[in-house]
Formats: C-alpha cells, structure tokens, sequence
C-alpha cells in the first residue's frame, strides 16, 4: 500500500486543490492528513472516494484520511496525554491484516515519546505510526522501526530543517519512501510504500 503523510498547516496551509493534485500525481491507496481543516471535507465529493475527519477536542482542524476505496472497518480514535495547550488524539485506520495510525503528537519531546507508546500498546501485532510527530532524535519505541524519510521534512521557520513527520513500523516491510514538494504547507509529504511481512 502506498500511503502520504501530510500536515496541511490548517489556518494557511495547503489547500482543497493542492490536494486534490496531490492524490491525481502519486495515486495513493492512503493519504492521511493533519491539521486538516474543514475545507477539506468537500474532497470525496470533488474526487470521489472515501473521507474521515476528526478534529482535536476543542479544536476546528485535526486528523483526517482519504482512501480511494471504502474504508474496511469504521475509523477509530484513541485519547492520547493531553499536552499543556492541546488535547491530542490518534486516529486508527484497522485494514484487518495491519493497522495505520495517524498521529500529530505534541512538542514536549518526554511527552511525544509517550503518546506514541500509548498509540503502540493499541495496535494490532502488524501496525505502522505514521504522521507529524514534532520528535527530535530517536523514538526508541519497542518493537518498531522508524522506515520513514531521513531527510527534513519541516523548516522553522527560514532557519532550521527538521525531520518531524515519521514513520514506525512492525512487522511490516517497507518497500519504497520518498519525500514531496510542500506546496503552501509548512511541512512536505511523506510516502512509505509498506507491504505484509517483517524486514528483511
């Protein structure tokens, strides 16, 4: 399957019609998407297929994911550890053979490195983490490796590139990865091409 990761920057960010091009260029069987706003909403109505979005609690934008085909199993979220500002959430795409969660995890790098042991201890035994992360270093996350692009995928500012967005596997095999243009956001894509299987 191939999957994007994107943090669209909700206030002015990246667009309905910028991704509206991104799933006609790279085809994705999965774009998951943050600080998605709900501009985004009209997109299966524009391009068809299938669209969940869940915004944080107390907040306008949040998690969303679009697949060109109907989603298995209705779409999920886990409560994650509150940050001191925003309330933050996973959101759970089971595929019934693996799972995908979608995570935008908070700054607080011992906090992030909590969430996303909690989002691991709710996964099936084939699973990937994917999203914006706002992690610096290592994860060192149990049972997972990080497959994702090596290369930044965030610049704060015009000074500092960062390599926020990631992605953590288990028992999965990645076949490809690649890092896109971010149009208007402030953060690029990410693709992973994963497939059933552990690394070789």
């Amino acid at each position: 399957m191939k999957i994007i990761s994107w943090n669209l920057l909700h206030r002015q960010g990246a667009t309905l019609d910028e991704v509206k091009r991104l799933i006609a260029r790279e085809q994705p069987g999965l774009l998951l998407m943050q600080e998605a706003a709900d501009s985004i909403d009209s997109l299966p109505s524009e391009i068809g297929g299938h669209y969940v979005r869940n915004p944080l609690p107390g907040r306008a934008h949040g998690l969303a994911a679009w697949s060109p085909v109907p989603f298995p199993h209705p779409l999920s979220t886990m409560p994650l550890q509150p940050g001191v500002i925003v309330r933050r959430i996973c959101q759970i795409i089971d595929f019934g053979d693996f799972a995908v969660a979608n995570a935008h995890l908070s700054h607080g790098q011992l906090l992030n490195r909590r969430q996303l042991r909690r989002i691991s201890w709710g996964l099936p035994p084939r699973a990937a983490i994917i999203g914006d992360c706002n992690m610096l270093g290592p994860a060192l996350l149990l049972g997972f490796r990080d497959v994702g692009p090596r290369q930044p995928t965030h610049r704060a500012g015009a000074i500092l590139p960062l390599r926020l967005d990631r992605c953590f596997v288990r028992a999965l095999r990645c076949a490809g990865i690649e890092v896109l243009n971010r149009g208007t956001s402030d953060h690029r894509p990410i693709v992973v091409e994963l497939s059933l299987g552990d690394a070789e």
